[in-house]
């Protein structure tokens, strides 16, 4: 716990506690979300061939995933931190313009 808050950049145990919670409300939700869509786009996964359905089912959430994550931390007053995550995680898939 000590190094992922010295990593992050943390100090209280309370804010360690917080982003934590984001981070798995965003994950499920992302999760729960995907599957309206999949059915919206006639995706079913007893229907498509799994090496088929998996891979645009995550395709599907990743983005929905990088929405949540700042939406979901504002809403836990954490904004500043998962911008900053989020941004990082832009650069690292090539958007250069986020870079600091």
């Amino acid at each position: 716990m000590k190094r992922l808050k010295e990593k992050w950049g943390i100090t209280s145990n309370f804010q360690f506690i917080i982003i934590l919670i984001v981070f798995s409300v965003t994950g499920s939700l992302a999760v729960w979300v995907a599957k309206p869509i999949l059915e919206l786009v006639g995706l079913d996964k007893s229907a498509v061939n799994p090496w088929v359905f998996w891979p645009i089912r995550i395709a599907i959430i990743f983005p929905i995933y990088q929405v949540m994550i700042v939406v979901i931390g504002a809403l836990f007053g954490q904004f500043k931190f998962f911008w900053a995550f989020e941004k990082k995680m832009l650069v690292r898939l090539g958007f250069k313009r986020f870079k600091d």
